[in-house]
């Protein structure tokens, strides 16, 4: 039952404490160290990673600058990017580990009370990648 490192816990800073809760309690229920890589974002970061691919090099990461993981009307941010470790590297062709967290997120998501989204499943569906979209880190919550 890993609990999550020191810089995963910063990370979590400013992002609502529902959706803390649910990263911290799917942590636990991991069978590898999941990390978050992202949590709350100022706008000059959303605008940052929205130039990526577009006006500045790269390959694109997001498709807005209104991200959920920017401050939110309650205050804080509504989202979360994690990422397994294994060997102390992100795996990231690895979709298995990916689906892994989503179900370890969805179950926490119910026992804590909050709605949550998967990035590789924008529709909620559960046919994850089906329009070729891999945001598979990213969990947002949702109304």
């Amino acid at each position: 039952m890993p609990e999550l490192e020191a810089l995963s816990n910063e990370r979590l800073k400013g992002v609502n404490p529902k959706l803390v809760e649910t990263v911290k309690q799917a942590a636990k229920a991991s069978p590898f160290p999941i990390r978050v890589t992202e949590g709350l974002r100022s706008s000059a970061r959303q605008n940052q990673l929205y130039a990526q691919g577009r006006t500045k090099p790269g390959k694109i990461v997001t498709w807005t600058r209104n991200s959920k993981h920017m401050i939110q009307a309650d205050g804080t941010g509504h989202a979360v990017d994690l990422v397994p470790l294994i060997d102390g590297a992100v795996p990231w062709s690895d979709k298995a580990r990916f689906r892994v967290i989503r179900d370890l997120m969805m179950a926490a998501a119910e026992d804590v009370g909050v709605n949550v989204r998967w990035g590789a499943d924008w529709n909620r569906d559960g046919v994850p990648w089906q329009r070729g979209e891999y945001d598979g880190p990213h969990f947002e919550m949702v109304a």
